[in-house]
């Protein structure tokens, strides 16, 4: 009898772990909300005494070691860099207006990043983190509109609506669950049906799900901080209301289950008024330029497929009228002709778009955005002199999309000497951004090329290591010190650096495997 009953409070331990995790995904899987009751601690008080600050950063970290290694994590410098632009200034307004706290700064990472999906969706993780589709994109009209969603994100984040939900559960291992989190937001995204109804079955999951999802007294309060840092970011306060107004629009044209942001963040009357009453009389704005080139390059990346490219390359012929619009057609064209290798009509919806833009007024960063397209174009045609003209035509700003390009065409043009400059520009890059994984595997292609193989091996072991993949670091810096051993001159610097990062990423290892077993932090379950 005892045995049976062990048995049956394991089963029951299984699945409120399952309903914690698809709890926590706020927003990656869609469920029946049900709304309870709760009070909102104030501003400032502690979440939890159990779900500290410094638990939801590490819960947050071994996500994103997950999510980074999906397929669907996408790290397009261009669109990354637009995202950014916005993401920061509302991050920037967050910490003017005191909604992040010194200890929530020092310990959260305030990264926006993509997800390479056809589904309109953004949602927060612990520890700082907020994931966009890259539907989303697409459908937003405006700059404003998008920023809108992202500061009521940044709200979710700011306010620690996610320890908040997790308090009545605070025996359970957080940082154990971490890779289940991860692995139902993949199968959310591919709409696997049987993985998820695996995930939550069960009375006690479904309980859980319940208690967890932010409530409505969260939602409103992320929309009412959101707006604040919208308009204190520099942006339309009315972009939230249009942008709700928009989601609503589209949900009901299309019923389809692509809109699972409407499931995990109901699209009440009440909040749709309240955004339009507290926009007051602020006016909206039209459209930027660069935001219709990057929704046009967010809605060719979301799918990968060749009959959604060719549907693309098809100019809209009710944007003629627009300026802007008739841009981001040609843009969206240009670009989905170029990954089908159809390298006439890239050109000719080039040259088109040139043609409009010597006769409008275009502001710099669209020009640049433009600019950039060509290049990318000419890569993937493989005409390296063609490229390197048309990056000589884009100014130096040091920004990373430049940095990334300019670097593709010294490779391509196998020009030793433009490789060496770009070697090491990337290197002052990487010494500053650590975690960029693109900038890091650029550069061990750029030191292959002029044939400095140690250096080559460690930095593609720390794009692994930016990327999540510990593993893979540690076994690539193993092979370097084989290659060392084995080489006739060793590169003794290179080789000495390659041991102290080999020992600090084991220990990284070592602790991470501490930590999902319930060390250091982390309490076990009782048994």
């Amino acid at each position: 009898m005892s045995g049976v009953t062990a048995i049956s409070r394991r089963r029951q331990k299984a699945q409120s772990r399952r309903g914690l995790a698809v709890a926590l995904l706020c927003g990656a899987l869609a469920a029946p909300p049900v709304w309870p009751q709760v009070r909102l601690p104030s501003l400032g008080e502690s979440a939890s005494d159990e779900v500290t600050v410094t638990t939801e950063k590490r819960l947050g970290e071994q996500i994103m070691r997950e999510i980074r290694r999906d397929p669907a994590y996408l790290d397009d410098p261009i669109l990354l860099e637009y995202l950014q632009a916005i993401w920061q200034p509302l991050v920037a307004a967050a910490r003017r207006h005191g909604d992040i706290t010194p200890d929530i700064d020092a310990n959260f990472s305030w990264e926006a990043f993509l997800v390479r999906d056809r589904s309109v969706n953004a949602f927060a993780l612990p520890g700082g983190y907020v994931g966009v589709h890259l539907a989303l994109i697409g459908l937003t009209g405006s700059a404003d509109e998008l920023a809108s969603v992202l500061a009521h994100e940044l709200s979710h984040l700011t306010q620690r609506h996610i320890a908040r939900s997790v308090v009545t559960s605070n025996r359970q291992s957080l940082l154990a669950l971490a890779g289940m989190i991860a692995g139902l937001i993949a199968a959310s995204r591919a709409n696997n049906t049987d993985a998820a109804q695996a995930a939550i079955m069960g009375s006690q999951a479904a309980a859980l799900q319940g208690q967890l999802n932010f409530s409505r007294d969260m939602e409103r309060e992320a929309d009412r901080i959101g707006l604040q840092v919208l308009g204190q970011a520099g942006f339309a306060s009315s972009g939230m209301a249009r942008m709700f107004e928009r989601l609503d629009h589209a949900n009901r044209l299309v019923d389809n289950g692509s809109y699972p942001y409407l499931r995990s963040h109901p699209l009440t009357t009440e909040r749709v008024a309240e955004a339009r009453a507290r926009q007051g009389s602020a006016p909206g704005t039209l459209a930027r330029p660069e935001h219709a080139l990057m929704q046009a390059r967010a809605r060719v990346l979301m799918d990968p497929t060749v009959p959604a490219r060719q549907r693309l390359q098809e100019l809209d012929k009710s944007s003629a009228a627009d300026v802007q619009e008739r841009l981001g057609s040609l843009y969206a064209s240009a670009l989905a002709s170029a990954q089908l290798r159809d390298f006439a009509r890239a050109a000719d919806a080039l040259a088109q778009g040139e043609r409009q833009i010597a006769g409008t007024a275009l502001p710099p960063r669209a020009a640049r955005i433009w600019a950039l397209l060509g290049v990318e174009v000419a890569l993937a045609q493989g005409d390296a002199q063609l490229a390197a003209r048309r990056i000589a035509a884009v100014p130096d700003d040091g920004s990373r999309p430049r940095l990334l390009l300019d670097t593709q065409v010294a490779l391509a043009l196998n020009d030793n000497t433009r490789v060496k400059r770009q070697s090491e520009l990337l290197q002052a890059w990487v010494s500053e951004h650590r975690t960029d994984a693109l900038a890091w595997a650029t550069l061990s292609a750029c030191a292959e090329r002029q044939g400095q193989a140690l250096r080559a091996v460690r930095a593609l072991a720390e794009s692994h290591a930016a990327n999540g993949d510990l593993g893979g670091a540690i076994d690539r810096l193993r092979a370097g010190q084989r290659l060392a051993r084995a080489g006739g001159t060793p590169d003794f610097i290179e080789s000495s650096v390659i041991d102290a990062r080999l020992r600090d990423l084991e220990g990284q290892r070592r602790r991470l495997m501490d930590e999902l077993r319930g060390r250091n932090g982390a309490p076990r379950e009782p048994e």
